[in-house]
C-alpha cells in the first residue's frame, strides 16, 4: 500500500548526459549532497540534504536517450502500478514502458497524457519518496504546465482522485488539484509566452532560503533566468534552467506577500 495518498507526488529524479556537472550544480545551489551510485542501478545517485534526508536524484542519460534534453521527471504515488497504468491508457494516455519492479524499492512506470505531460508512476517497495518537503533544499511543489488544458484535466481527473479546483484569474488559465482537501499539484494552460518548441512539462519547485540569491547562484553557474523572482501569496519564486538546460523553479516559501485565492 502506497504511504501516500494516490496521486500525491512522491519523488523527483532527472537524467543528464553530464551526472558529475550535474551533481556540482545543484551541490552548491541546493546544498545537495550524495549517495555512491550503484552501476546496478544504472548509477542512480541520490541526493540528500544536510541532515541526511534523501530529497531527489539525478543519473545519467541511459543506452538510446542521447540528445534527449533533461528534465525533472516528477513520479505519483500508486498503490497498484498495473491498476493506475490500465486506467492510464483508458484515460488516452500512453506508457512510455512496460511497468518495472526496481529492486526492492518499489515499481514504476512512465507515463504520457493526451496532451504530452510526462511523468511516472510510483509504487513504493522499501522506498517510500521524499524523506522531507517544504524545507530548504526539498522539494515543494509541482504545476503541469500543458498545452491542452482540456485534454489534461480530463486525463488527471479519470486516472487520480482529484478535486480541480479553477483559480479565479482572467490572465491565466490555472487550476489547483486537491486531495482530501488539500493542494496535490497545480496545472497551468501555457501562453504564447512559452516558446513554440517547450513541450507539455511538469515544472518541479524546490526550496532554497532566499530566492533572489538562489537566481545570482544559478546564472553564475551556467544556468538561465527565465522568469520572476515574483512575490506571490505562497513565496517568492522564479522559473530558471541549470547549466544543462533543465528547467525547475526555486521558491522562498518564507517569504510569502499577498492574499491567498479563493478556491472554494
Amino acid at each position: 500500500m502506497s504511504a501516500r495518498p494516490e496521486g500525491a507526488p512522491v519523488w523527483a529524479d532527472a537524467m543528464y548526459p553530464d551526472l558529475e556537472a550535474a551533481k556540482a550544480f545543484y551541490a552548491e545551489l541546493l546544498g545537495w549532497s550524495y549517495d555512491p551510485g550503484s552501476e546496478q542501478f544504472g548509477n542512480y545517485t541520490q541526493a540528500k540534504t544536510a541532515d541526511g534526508k534523501h530529497v531527489a536524484a539525478l543519473m545519467p542519460q541511459m543506452p538510446g536517450t542521447e540528445g534527449v534534453p533533461p528534465s525533472w521527471n516528477l513520479y505519483l504515488a500508486a498503490a497498484d502500478v498495473a491498476a493506475v497504468s490500465a486506467r492510464c491508457k483508458s484515460a488516452g494516455g500512453t506508457l512510455m514502458m512496460d511497468p518495472m519492479q526496481v529492486g526492492d524499492f518499489g515499481t514504476m512506470v512512465t507515463v504520457q497524457d493526451p496532451a504530452g505531460v510526462m511523468f511516472s508512476l510510483w509504487q513504493p517497495g522499501s522506498h517510500e519518496g521524499f524523506e522531507k518537503v517544504n524545507e530548504p533544499g526539498a522539494y515543494c511543489w509541482a504545476e503541469v504546465n500543458t498545452r491542452d488544458a482540456a485534454k489534461t484535466d480530463a486525463f488527471f481527473g479519470a486516472v487520480f482522485p482529484y478535486a480541480m479546483q479553477q483559480m479565479p484569474d482572467d490572465k491565466i488559465d490555472f487550476s489547483v488539484w486537491q486531495i482530501g482537501g488539500g493542494p496535490a499539484l497545480g496545472r497551468m494552460q501555457m501562453t504564447d509566452d512559452f516558446p513554440a518548441h517547450v513541450p507539455s512539462y511538469v515544472n518541479v519547485y524546490f526550496v532554497v532560503e532566499d530566492c533572489d540569491a538562489a537566481v545570482a547562484t544559478v546564472e553564475r553557474l551556467g544556468g538561465r533566468l527565465h522568469f520572476g523572482p515574483m512575490d506571490s501569496p505562497f513565496g517568492r519564486f522564479a522559473s530558471v534552467a541549470d547549466a544543462q538546460g533543465c528547467a525547475f523553479s526555486v521558491i522562498d516559501v518564507s517569504n510569502a506577500k499577498g492574499e491567498m485565492p479563493d478556491l472554494g
